[in-house]
Protein backbone atom coordinates (compact mmCIF):
# COMPACT_ATOMS: atom_id res chain seq x y z
CA UNK A 1 0.00 0.00 0.00
CA UNK A 2 1.08 3.27 -1.09
CA UNK A 3 2.50 5.46 2.46
CA UNK A 4 0.52 8.62 1.47
CA UNK A 5 -2.21 6.20 2.25
CA UNK A 6 -1.40 4.20 4.80
CA UNK A 7 -0.56 8.29 6.93
CA UNK A 8 -4.27 9.44 5.86
CA UNK A 9 -5.72 6.23 6.68
CA UNK A 10 -3.96 6.45 10.60
CA UNK A 11 -5.39 9.78 10.44
CA UNK A 12 -9.08 8.78 9.68
CA UNK A 13 -9.95 5.44 10.51
CA UNK A 14 -9.44 6.44 14.27
CA UNK A 15 -11.36 9.74 14.07
CA UNK A 16 -13.98 7.74 12.32
CA UNK A 17 -14.17 4.67 15.13
CA UNK A 18 -14.76 8.08 17.37
CA UNK A 19 -17.38 9.58 15.51
CA UNK A 20 -19.10 5.86 15.25
CA UNK A 21 -18.65 4.98 18.93
CA UNK A 22 -20.57 8.39 19.98
CA UNK A 23 -22.98 7.30 17.40
CA UNK A 24 -23.56 4.05 19.12
CA UNK A 25 -23.13 5.56 22.31
CA UNK A 26 -26.42 7.56 21.45
CA UNK A 27 -28.18 4.52 19.24
CA UNK A 28 -27.59 2.33 21.74
CA UNK A 29 -29.44 4.14 24.66
CA UNK A 30 -33.22 4.96 25.09
CA UNK A 31 -34.35 7.84 25.54
CA UNK A 32 -35.08 7.89 29.06
CA UNK A 33 -31.15 6.85 29.42
CA UNK A 34 -29.81 10.00 27.06
CA UNK A 35 -32.34 12.33 29.14
CA UNK A 36 -31.05 10.74 32.43
CA UNK A 37 -27.32 10.83 30.91
CA UNK A 38 -27.67 14.48 29.84
CA UNK A 39 -29.16 15.30 33.75
CA UNK A 40 -26.14 14.24 35.40
CA UNK A 41 -23.67 15.97 32.74
CA UNK A 42 -25.92 19.54 33.50
CA UNK A 43 -26.30 18.85 37.62
CA UNK A 44 -22.54 17.70 37.91
CA UNK A 45 -20.78 19.94 40.90
CA UNK A 46 -18.61 22.16 39.40
CA UNK A 47 -16.19 22.47 41.83
CA UNK A 48 -14.89 19.03 41.25
CA UNK A 49 -14.45 19.34 37.69
CA UNK A 50 -12.66 22.64 38.20
CA UNK A 51 -10.41 20.73 40.80
CA UNK A 52 -9.96 17.67 38.40
CA UNK A 53 -8.71 20.82 35.79
CA UNK A 54 -6.66 22.46 37.99
CA UNK A 55 -4.82 18.86 38.51
CA UNK A 56 -4.51 18.13 35.27
CA UNK A 57 -3.37 21.71 34.57
CA UNK A 58 -0.26 20.98 37.03
CA UNK A 59 0.44 17.59 36.04
CA UNK A 60 1.19 19.29 32.40
CA UNK A 61 3.36 21.75 34.51
CA UNK A 62 5.31 18.66 36.27
CA UNK A 63 5.49 16.97 32.89
CA UNK A 64 7.51 19.88 30.95
CA UNK A 65 9.89 20.19 34.58
CA UNK A 66 10.38 16.75 34.28
CA UNK A 67 11.40 17.07 30.63
CA UNK A 68 14.68 19.30 31.27
CA UNK A 69 16.38 16.56 33.63
CA UNK A 70 16.55 14.38 30.63
CA UNK A 71 17.53 16.92 28.38
CA UNK A 72 20.33 17.95 31.21
CA UNK A 73 22.93 15.40 30.89
CA UNK A 74 23.33 16.16 26.97
CA UNK A 75 24.30 20.10 27.82
CA UNK A 76 20.93 21.98 27.59
CA UNK A 77 19.00 23.87 29.55
CA UNK A 78 15.28 24.67 28.39
CA UNK A 79 12.82 27.26 29.52
CA UNK A 80 9.66 25.83 31.21
CA UNK A 81 7.57 28.26 29.80
CA UNK A 82 8.77 26.66 26.20
CA UNK A 83 8.43 23.21 27.29
CA UNK A 84 4.90 23.61 28.80
CA UNK A 85 3.45 25.07 25.48
CA UNK A 86 5.65 22.42 23.89
CA UNK A 87 4.26 19.94 25.24
CA UNK A 88 0.45 21.21 25.45
CA UNK A 89 0.64 22.20 21.56
CA UNK A 90 1.29 18.52 21.26
CA UNK A 91 -1.37 17.22 22.66
CA UNK A 92 -3.71 19.49 20.58
CA UNK A 93 -2.65 17.86 17.59
CA UNK A 94 -2.51 14.73 18.72
CA UNK A 95 -6.20 15.08 18.70
CA UNK A 96 -6.40 15.53 14.83
CA UNK A 97 -3.47 13.11 13.88
CA UNK A 98 -2.59 10.54 16.61
CA UNK A 99 0.87 10.13 17.77
CA UNK A 100 1.90 13.27 15.38
CA UNK A 101 2.12 15.51 18.89
CA UNK A 102 5.26 13.75 20.03
CA UNK A 103 7.16 15.02 16.65
CA UNK A 104 5.56 18.42 16.97
CA UNK A 105 6.82 18.51 20.50
CA UNK A 106 10.19 17.52 19.30
CA UNK A 107 10.29 19.82 16.86
CA UNK A 108 9.16 22.73 18.85
CA UNK A 109 12.18 22.88 21.27
CA UNK A 110 14.62 21.83 18.87
CA UNK A 111 13.32 25.33 17.09
CA UNK A 112 12.95 27.29 20.15
CA UNK A 113 15.80 25.87 22.21
CA UNK A 114 18.34 25.24 19.59
CA UNK A 115 18.46 21.15 20.26
CA UNK A 116 19.21 19.05 17.81
CA UNK A 117 15.96 17.28 16.79
CA UNK A 118 16.96 13.42 16.71
CA UNK A 119 17.70 14.14 20.85
CA UNK A 120 15.03 15.91 21.84
CA UNK A 121 12.71 13.40 20.62
CA UNK A 122 14.65 10.55 22.14
CA UNK A 123 13.75 11.89 25.39
CA UNK A 124 10.42 12.27 24.29
CA UNK A 125 10.48 8.46 23.66
CA UNK A 126 12.32 7.73 27.15
CA UNK A 127 9.65 9.23 28.70
CA UNK A 128 7.45 7.31 27.15
CA UNK A 129 8.92 4.28 28.16
CA UNK A 130 8.44 5.72 31.99
CA UNK A 131 5.23 6.66 31.64
CA UNK A 132 4.37 2.80 30.38
CA UNK A 133 6.06 1.39 33.07
CA UNK A 134 4.16 3.79 35.35
CA UNK A 135 1.04 2.74 33.82
CA UNK A 136 2.04 -1.17 34.20
CA UNK A 137 2.59 -0.25 38.03
CA UNK A 138 -1.03 0.94 38.50
CA UNK A 139 -2.18 -1.60 36.14
CA UNK A 140 -0.75 -4.42 38.80
CA UNK A 141 -1.98 -2.12 41.80
CA UNK A 142 -5.61 -2.45 40.62
CA UNK A 143 -5.20 -6.58 39.86
CA UNK A 144 -4.24 -6.36 43.60
CA UNK A 145 -7.05 -4.14 44.53
CA UNK A 146 -9.44 -6.21 42.89
CA UNK A 147 -8.33 -9.70 43.14
CA UNK A 148 -11.24 -10.76 45.21
CA UNK A 149 -13.57 -9.43 42.65
CA UNK A 150 -11.69 -11.28 39.82
CA UNK A 151 -11.52 -14.24 41.44
CA UNK A 152 -14.91 -14.13 42.27
CA UNK A 153 -16.30 -13.16 38.80
CA UNK A 154 -14.22 -16.27 37.31
CA UNK A 155 -15.72 -18.62 40.31
CA UNK A 156 -19.02 -17.23 39.46
CA UNK A 157 -18.56 -18.19 35.44
CA UNK A 158 -16.04 -21.08 35.67
CA UNK A 159 -17.61 -23.51 38.26
CA UNK A 160 -14.24 -25.54 38.67
CA UNK A 161 -11.43 -23.90 40.19
CA UNK A 162 -9.17 -26.52 39.01
CA UNK A 163 -10.17 -25.19 35.00
CA UNK A 164 -9.43 -20.97 36.49
CA UNK A 165 -6.06 -22.16 38.10
CA UNK A 166 -5.05 -24.44 34.83
CA UNK A 167 -5.62 -21.01 32.84
CA UNK A 168 -3.35 -18.66 35.17
CA UNK A 169 -0.55 -21.42 34.70
CA UNK A 170 -1.03 -21.72 31.22
CA UNK A 171 -0.80 -18.03 30.30
CA UNK A 172 2.05 -17.75 32.54
CA UNK A 173 3.81 -20.60 30.30
CA UNK A 174 2.61 -19.40 27.21
CA UNK A 175 3.81 -15.86 27.86
CA UNK A 176 7.34 -17.59 28.68
CA UNK A 177 6.85 -19.28 25.39
CA UNK A 178 6.20 -16.21 23.26
CA UNK A 179 9.44 -14.66 25.11
CA UNK A 180 11.57 -17.09 23.74
CA UNK A 181 10.11 -17.62 20.46
CA UNK A 182 10.73 -13.77 19.93
CA UNK A 183 14.40 -14.21 20.93
CA UNK A 184 15.09 -16.44 18.21
CA UNK A 185 13.00 -15.57 15.84
CA UNK A 186 13.60 -14.31 11.98
CA UNK A 187 9.96 -13.45 11.05
CA UNK A 188 9.90 -9.29 10.53
CA UNK A 189 6.94 -8.76 12.75
CA UNK A 190 8.19 -10.53 15.62
CA UNK A 191 11.76 -8.98 15.11
CA UNK A 192 9.63 -5.12 15.54
CA UNK A 193 8.50 -6.50 18.76
CA UNK A 194 11.74 -7.91 19.74
CA UNK A 195 13.49 -4.21 19.17
CA UNK A 196 10.25 -2.50 20.73
CA UNK A 197 10.95 -4.57 23.52
CA UNK A 198 14.76 -3.99 23.57
CA UNK A 199 13.80 -0.52 23.03
CA UNK A 200 12.00 -0.10 26.41
CA UNK A 201 14.89 -1.96 27.95
CA UNK A 202 17.09 1.05 26.79
CA UNK A 203 14.93 3.94 27.74
CA UNK A 204 15.18 2.47 31.25
CA UNK A 205 18.81 2.40 31.60
CA UNK A 206 19.08 6.20 29.93
CA UNK A 207 17.77 7.07 33.30
CA UNK A 208 20.68 6.68 34.75
CA UNK A 209 22.59 9.23 32.87
CA UNK A 210 20.41 12.02 34.80
CA UNK A 211 21.79 13.97 37.36
CA UNK A 212 19.16 15.07 39.70
CA UNK A 213 17.68 11.11 39.82
CA UNK A 214 15.54 12.24 42.54
CA UNK A 215 13.57 15.09 41.82
CA UNK A 216 13.02 13.00 38.07
CA UNK A 217 11.70 10.32 40.46
CA UNK A 218 9.23 12.47 42.32
CA UNK A 219 7.52 14.49 39.12
CA UNK A 220 7.45 10.99 37.81
CA UNK A 221 4.86 10.07 40.48
CA UNK A 222 3.68 13.31 40.76
CA UNK A 223 2.14 13.43 37.43
CA UNK A 224 0.90 9.71 37.79
CA UNK A 225 -0.75 10.57 41.09
CA UNK A 226 -2.29 13.76 39.52
CA UNK A 227 -3.82 11.95 36.58
CA UNK A 228 -5.50 9.53 39.26
CA UNK A 229 -6.22 11.93 41.65
CA UNK A 230 -8.26 14.10 38.96
CA UNK A 231 -9.94 11.24 37.68
CA UNK A 232 -11.23 10.25 41.01
CA UNK A 233 -12.21 13.55 41.87
CA UNK A 234 -14.53 13.21 38.93
CA UNK A 235 -16.81 10.78 40.77
CA UNK A 236 -18.19 13.06 43.36
CA UNK A 237 -19.58 14.88 40.39
CA UNK A 238 -21.88 12.15 39.38
CA UNK A 239 -24.21 10.64 42.76
CA UNK A 240 -23.65 7.13 41.70
CA UNK A 241 -20.22 6.94 41.74
CA UNK A 242 -19.59 9.41 44.69
CA UNK A 243 -19.62 6.46 47.04
CA UNK A 244 -17.07 4.15 44.97
CA UNK A 245 -13.97 3.04 46.64
CA UNK A 246 -10.15 3.54 45.22
CA UNK A 247 -10.18 -0.26 43.61
CA UNK A 248 -13.25 0.63 41.31
CA UNK A 249 -11.61 3.98 40.28
CA UNK A 250 -8.19 2.36 39.16
CA UNK A 251 -9.66 -0.08 37.29
CA UNK A 252 -12.28 2.77 35.65
CA UNK A 253 -8.58 4.55 35.09
CA UNK A 254 -6.84 2.32 33.24
CA UNK A 255 -9.77 1.39 30.95
CA UNK A 256 -10.16 4.98 30.17
CA UNK A 257 -6.23 5.23 29.82
CA UNK A 258 -6.02 2.40 27.48
CA UNK A 259 -9.07 4.02 25.76
CA UNK A 260 -7.27 7.09 25.06
CA UNK A 261 -5.29 5.24 22.67
CA UNK A 262 -7.46 3.75 20.28
CA UNK A 263 -9.58 6.92 19.07
CA UNK A 264 -8.03 11.06 18.11
CA UNK A 265 -7.90 12.09 22.31
CA UNK A 266 -10.06 9.32 23.21
CA UNK A 267 -12.72 10.93 21.44
CA UNK A 268 -15.99 8.47 21.58
CA UNK A 269 -13.96 5.41 23.29
CA UNK A 270 -13.53 7.12 26.58
CA UNK A 271 -17.10 7.17 27.97
CA UNK A 272 -17.83 4.12 26.78
CA UNK A 273 -14.73 2.11 28.43
CA UNK A 274 -15.55 3.72 31.58
CA UNK A 275 -19.24 3.46 31.64
CA UNK A 276 -18.67 -0.32 30.54
CA UNK A 277 -15.87 -0.63 33.81
CA UNK A 278 -18.45 0.99 36.12
CA UNK A 279 -21.01 -0.99 34.67
CA UNK A 280 -19.41 -3.92 36.50
CA UNK A 281 -19.57 -2.13 39.97
CA UNK A 282 -23.45 -1.39 39.63
CA UNK A 283 -23.02 1.86 38.27
CA UNK A 284 -25.78 2.07 35.29
CA UNK A 285 -24.72 3.13 32.28
CA UNK A 286 -26.24 7.07 31.93
CA UNK A 287 -24.12 7.34 35.02
CA UNK A 288 -21.24 6.03 33.63
CA UNK A 289 -21.24 7.59 30.75
CA UNK A 290 -21.53 10.78 32.23
CA UNK A 291 -19.25 10.38 34.29
CA UNK A 292 -16.70 9.56 31.32
CA UNK A 293 -18.12 12.52 29.47
CA UNK A 294 -17.69 14.98 32.39
CA UNK A 295 -14.27 14.19 33.11
CA UNK A 296 -13.19 13.49 29.08
CA UNK A 297 -14.98 16.88 28.09
CA UNK A 298 -13.10 19.02 31.10
CA UNK A 299 -9.30 18.00 30.11
CA UNK A 300 -10.31 18.20 26.52
CA UNK A 301 -11.43 21.43 26.90
CA UNK A 302 -8.10 22.95 28.69
CA UNK A 303 -6.10 20.67 26.21
CA UNK A 304 -7.55 22.66 23.53
CA UNK A 305 -7.80 25.95 24.70
CA UNK A 306 -4.13 26.27 26.49
CA UNK A 307 -2.53 24.11 23.52
CA UNK A 308 -4.12 26.48 20.92
CA UNK A 309 -2.59 29.62 23.31
CA UNK A 310 0.46 27.76 23.42
CA UNK A 311 0.46 27.69 19.69
CA UNK A 312 -0.15 31.73 19.48
CA UNK A 313 2.82 32.70 22.05
CA UNK A 314 5.52 30.22 21.42
CA UNK A 315 6.41 32.80 18.38
CA UNK A 316 5.44 35.69 19.79
CA UNK A 317 8.05 35.11 23.38
CA UNK A 318 10.50 33.54 21.28
CA UNK A 319 11.40 36.45 18.38
CA UNK A 320 14.14 35.67 16.57
CA UNK A 321 14.66 32.25 17.68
Amino acid sequence: MHPKIIKILKIILPLTLGVFLIWYSIYSSTPEERLKTWQYISQADIKWVILSVIMGITSHLSRAYRWKFLLEPMGYSIKLSNSFMAIMAGYLVNMGIPRSGEFLRGGTIATYERIPFKKAFGTIISERVIDSLMLLSIIAITLFFQSQDLFYYFEEKIANTFILLAIVIGSVVLGIVFLKVIRRSTNPILIKIRAFGDGILEGVKSISKIKQKSAFIFHTFLIWFLYVAMFYVIKFTVPETADLSIGPMLATFVAGSIAMTTTNGGIGAFPIATAAILFLFDVDKPAGEAFGWILWGSQTAINIVIGALSFLFLPILNRGK
